[in-house]
């Protein structure tokens, strides 16, 4: 499932967020969106969940405009994965799982064997199904980010959305879920994934999108977008960029 983005623009009162982004990401491609704190990245997926609707321009999932779409319509084409968290609750990883299938149901409505058997057959996907019945605060937050992932997956959405998915976590379990992300993209779905860390770019994307000041600074294959002159603007810092035998490596320079 494709998604295209036209023109879009957001801003919080007077202060603008977004002007006139536009790009496209298809099925089986996963997308890098780079930038510092506050350029946009997470605005733009609040736009895309319909979490931020006064925007300008149009989001079309397979030619479909979302906005014209309800809260469970969306959902099917949809679904967003959110940073590792600590719960007030105890839910089982199973549970928080199972969650993801209630938007194909009526509000009174439980969860019955085939909401249960996608909710385990998307755990088993993601290599997480020894962890159903432990507590989801007692898991390392790469396993939660896992378990975020499997119950994205039980919405049945093609389109996921990972908001800085590895922010918290140690650097094994950075390089897991980026692994989980690439595969499912390998897999058919559309991923777009934000990150701080352009050298997760370089490793793991297909295509990036770099946006500054809320503007697209540059879009397309990551090693054309993923470059030194365009990592300076967005980041004010000079970089380097070797090749090696495992792939390019981003390197800081001294100085300004």
């Amino acid at each position: 499932m494709s998604l295209t983005v036209e023109n879009l623009s957001f801003s919080y009162g007077r202060h603008a967020v977004l002007q006139g982004v536009s790009f496209a990401a298809q099925a089986g491609e996963l997308l890098a969106i780079l930038g510092p704190n506050g350029v946009g990245k997470t605005t733009l997926f609040k736009c895309v969940m319909g979490l931020a609707r006064r925007y300008t321009g149009t989001i079309r999932a397979d030619g479909v405009d979302l906005a014209a779409l309800s809260p469970r319509e969306r959902a099917h084409r949809v679904a967003a994965i959110p940073q590792a968290h600590p719960l007030s609750f105890r839910y089982s990883a199973f549970d928080m799982v199972l969650m993801g299938t209630s938007h194909g149901l009526s509000p009174f409505a439980v969860p019955g064997e085939r909401e249960k058997t996608a909710a385990r057959d998307a755990m088993a996907r993601v290599n997480i199904a020894p962890l159903a019945d432990r507590p989801f605060d007692h898991l390392s937050g790469g396993e939660q980010q896992l378990v975020f992932i499997a119950r994205a997956l039980c919405q049945q959405a093609k389109i996921l959305l990972m908001d800085e998915p590895t922010a918290s976590l140690d650097y094994g379990n950075r390089l897991l879920v980026l692994g989980v992300a690439r595969d499912l993209s390998r897999a058919g779905y559309t991923v777009l994934l934000s990150t701080h860390d352009p050298q997760h770019a370089l490793w793991y994307a297909d295509r990036a999108l770099a946006l500054h000041e809320g503007k697209v600074l540059a879009q397309g294959a990551t090693r054309e977008v993923v470059v030194p002159d365009v990592l300076q603007q967005l980041y004010g810092r000079p970089f380097a960029l070797l090749e090696t035998e495992q792939g390019p490596v981003l390197v800081p320079k001294e100085g300004n």
